[in-house]
């Protein structure tokens, strides 16, 4: 335990699993669409739809996908704000008891692109993504992350790690997944180092790559 697990984030809201957690997934779930959301359908899931209310995870969860942070004052005025913005979302409630109690799950779509991200609030304002476009992942939003979509073949994987290598960007945590052999795959990786303004571009003329997501930006 170490003093962040003590006095957690500097945040808005009576909670930092229902409220931090929930602005930090909906931050995430807006870096892997890569665009403004203009429409969204959210689906709490077990605790988060039980207290999400009387805890602000909803309104915690419109603002993080609208780009706030969790210690940002316009969480109480997400509802209004996303109007502003023109947001069309829709808020759920769901039960399931194979997943984590704070489990949230986005379907964004932007003006060219739709994602849907699974991912769960688990304690001191500390996160879990946990499914990106029907992959199994394992992502914190802790570190400088990379994410590529990408035909699962041999080679891409250690091209992609080369080139990290060569600019000397060191792997905190990595995971790449596939729904089936030879088809489409991805790949989070997690760095401990900032990654340069190039590398999306660098990653994105590798053959097979199709899509490639780094954030912060």
């Amino acid at each position: 335990m170490d003093l962040f697990d003590i006095i957690g984030p500097v945040m808005i809201g009576p909670s930092s699993s229902h409220t931090a957690g929930a602005v930090k997934l909906g931050n995430l779930a807006r870096n892997i669409l890569g665009e403004e959301p203009k429409k969204a359908r959210i689906i709490l899931y077990n605790s988060f739809a039980k207290t999400g209310r009387g805890h602000g995870t909803d309104k915690a969860v419109i603002a993080g996908i609208l780009g706030f942070g969790p210690d940002d004052e316009r969480i109480k005025i997400a509802f209004e704000e996303a109007k502003k913005r023109g947001l069309v979302y829709q808020l759920l409630i769901k039960e399931d008891e194979s997943l984590h109690p704070n489990t949230v799950t986005f379907e964004l779509e932007g003006a060219s692109k739709k994602t849907q991200v699974t991912g769960c609030s688990i304690g001191g304002g500390r996160v879990k993504v946990t499914a990106i476009d029907g992959f199994e992942v394992e992502l914190s939003g802790e570190y400088s992350t990379i994410i590529t979509v990408h035909k699962d073949r041999p080679g891409i994987v250690a091209r992609v790690t080369a080139y990290l290598a060569e600019w000397g960007i060191n792997i905190a945590e990595m995971r790449v997944s596939r729904k089936r052999k030879g088809e489409e795959a991805l790949m989070v990786i997690e760095t401990d180092e900032k990654l340069p303004g190039e590398i999306k571009e660098i990653l994105r003329n590798i053959e097979d790559i199709y899509r490639v997501i780094t954030f912060p930006e």
